[in-house]
């Protein structure tokens, strides 16, 4: 375990937990890649919440994502091209979210519009 992602986590832990936005900002802090934080975050056993996809951590519901209304076929080409054995992988979702425009969550809800899933979580956590 790398004792500087450790001690950053820790540092930033709030109730044995570390939102998904703080967890990146420590892997860009001190260069590392997020899995690298997703994993010492489980070692500590460190919870991972607030998806930035809506995905999973919410108080009151797990996950926020909700169908879209309406995905424009653009959008819809997109995260077809993207997925990976059927599944939008994590890093193509923010990809996705950064050449469109929008919200990571938005990504996340037209692909649940779409029937599809989301997968390989950027820092481990599913």
């Amino acid at each position: 375990m790398d004792k500087r992602i450790a001690d950053a986590i820790k540092e930033r832990v709030r109730d044995g937990k570390l939102s998904c936005g703080m967890a990146f900002r420590i892997a860009e802090n001190l260069n590392v890649g997020p899995l690298e934080v997703g994993e010492t975050a489980d070692e500590l056993e460190v919870r991972l919440y607030h998806c930035q996809l809506g995905l999973f951590g919410y108080d009151g519901e797990e996950r926020i994502v909700r169908p879209a209304e309406a995905v424009s076929a653009e959008l819809e080409l997109a995260i077809q091209e993207g997925l990976i054995v059927g599944r939008l992988p994590c890093a193509v979702a923010w990809a996705l979210a950064n050449r469109f425009d929008i919200r990571k969550l938005d990504v996340a809800n037209a692909a649940e519009k779409l029937e599809i899933r989301i997968g390989q979580c950027q820092l481990g956590a599913f």
